[in-house]
């Protein structure tokens, strides 16, 4: 793996990418939208994580973040987030996105009968502020480019609608320095 995907600076600002395996959608209801708000929620109050900018979309999720031990952090979160989702499919009765985790789970994860997240965040440091405004309008376009709004604010799972008109969803965000 090249340097550039690569935490090298544990509390420099970073763009991440986490996505389902297989791009199953899952997140398709706010139940399943406020298992990751919660969580990144949880993560900023008790473990220092800063999210400047995000998106949630059906099958993935975009982040600016940074915050200190990041590598153990993000761990962290794709392990609760996937019990949460897992116990939160039983529960519905989602038998064939269980088998569909199931089927795709990687050989050598002996742990779990299941995979929910691909392997990975693919973080890109950033490093300059053209860059960092680039990695912000990607993330609020998603939507959009996947023709699920007209305009980036209109999706309620971003931060979009605050970098727009000042007002804070789901998830406070951190100021950008």
């Amino acid at each position: 793996m090249r340097s550039r995907y690569k935490i090298l600076d544990d509390t420099g600002l970073y763009f991440i990418t986490s996505t389902i395996v297989e791009w199953i959608p899952i997140f398709t209801n706010e139940k399943y939208f406020s298992i990751i708000t919660n969580s990144l929620k949880f993560c900023k109050k008790e473990k220092g994580l800063k999210v400047y900018a995000y998106v949630i979309l059906d099958n993935h999720i975009h982040l600016v973040i940074s915050g200190e031990n990041l590598i153990n952090m993000i761990q962290s979160f794709k392990r609760h987030t996937a019990k949460i989702i897992l116990e939160t499919l039983k529960a519905d009765n989602k038998d064939w996105i269980l088998n569909q985790f199931h089927f795709y789970k990687k050989r050598n994860k002996i742990k779990s009968d299941y995979q929910v997240w691909q392997e990975g965040y693919h973080p890109q440091g950033i490093g300059t502020s053209d860059m960092l405004y680039q990695k912000i309008n990607y993330i609020h376009f998603n939507p959009v480019k996947r023709g699920l709004v007209l305009k980036p604010e209109d999706w309620r799972y971003s931060s979009a609608n605050y970098f727009v008109n000042g007002e804070m969803g789901d998830l406070e965000l951190d100021e950008l320095y």
